[in-house]
């Protein structure tokens, strides 16, 4: 029996490591979830569900893996350093012009990948660094996308409107009338999902437009959403990938990485008829979207959850030997140990 630390910062966390969790639950292992800053909604915890409340209950519970969908966890607490990812690779860039999805920080011990358009950079990264195990599972946030069915039927088709939180990114505020325009006069549902991060103001001016048919949704839980959607409009975000899996059509606005997989318009104007459009399903559209699927993650059987757990068994058991020792990554862990509070060993 081993013990497993879910480190998360965000409620999102929850559904990219529940499908973990059941799968460790299932062989007799512990798991444990720790809250880092203030964004975690401790309501979202299941009755059965364990939490731990400080770095020093950390210490000694001793886990033998910590999972964490993010970009940087510290690297003084216990256990095999696991990242699983908290969104695909939407081709943001920071202000130095690299790509925050593919950046090593020195954290993790293993990265278990999403697919080949993920695991090919990892690759290289692994190669040049040498202190960390990439291993291409599947994302098991998804698992649920593909063994579950919608909780609902549509009578009519049904429009899911995400948005990046990036102020620079962002169309949400500008598409505010357009989108209460349309959802008035088209017979349509929508659903609006926003980024915990979003602007609050934003938010709220999409639920003062909310009626019949246009529903701003709170949740920690994307995936009925995305099963209820028979189309997705968006800009630039991760969660585009989450849709297009399924293998349904996204309209994006004025998207950064525009590709042959999406209908990608720069005209507000357009956003009406390109929703008409891809209801309608054009085959070339079709065949490109699943082309691009194909690289993003092919695996589509359900099962990532249970790749991921096999792949830390794996390097626990020293199946997958390294040439280097992690960095030290002292200024980091200061700032995690006065963020946390922290300064034992």
């Amino acid at each position: 029996m081993k013990t497993y630390l879910f480190y998360i910062s965000q409620n999102y966390s929850f559904a990219i490591l529940r499908p973990v969790q059941t799968r460790l639950w299932r062989r007799g292992d512990k798991v444990y979830w720790f809250f880092e800053g203030s964004e975690v909604n401790p309501a979202f915890l299941l009755p059965d569900e364990k939490r731990v409340h400080s770095i020093a209950q950390i210490q000694s519970l001793k886990p033998d893996a910590v999972l964490a969908p993010a970009n940087k966890i510290p690297t003084f607490i216990p256990g095999l350093k696991v990242g699983v990812f908290h969104g695909f690779d939407a081709g943001k860039v920071d202000n130095r012009g690299n790509n925050d999805h593919f950046k090593v920080r020195g954290c993790f011990d293993l990265y278990c990948t999403q697919g080949p358009s993920t695991t090919r950079v990892f690759k290289r990264l692994q190669q040049s660094h040498g202190y960390f195990n990439v291993i291409e599972t599947g994302w098991p946030a998804l698992d649920p996308l593909f063994t579950t069915s919608p909780s609902t039927q549509q009578d009519k088709p049904t429009v899911l409107f995400c948005s990046t939180f990036s102020k620079r990114l962002s169309s949400a505020a500008h598409l505010h009338p357009i989108i209460e325009r349309i959802s008035r006069q088209q017979d349509w549902n929508w659903l609006i999902q926003f980024h915990p991060k979003m602007d609050r103001q934003t938010v709220a001016r999409y639920r003062s437009i909310q009626h019949q048919h246009l529903t701003v949704v709170d949740t920690d839980n994307i995936i009925p959403l995305l099963q209820r959607a028979d189309v997705m409009l968006c800009d630039t975000s991760s969660v585009i990938s989450m849709f297009i899996v399924q293998q349904k059509p996204v309209v994006t606005y004025r998207n950064i990485c525009p590709g042959a997989h999406l209908i990608n318009i720069d005209d507000s104007a357009l956003i009406e008829s390109s929703i008409e459009r891809a209801l309608s399903r054009p085959s070339a559209l079709m065949a490109n979207i699943e082309k691009h699927v194909n690289e993003l993650h092919p695996l589509r059987d359900g099962q990532s959850a249970q790749r991921v757990v096999e792949a830390i068994d794996d390097v626990l058991a020293g199946k997958h030997p390294l040439s280097k020792t992690k960095p030290a990554n002292v200024i980091r862990n200061l700032t995690f140990r006065k963020k946390l509070g922290y300064w034992g060993l």
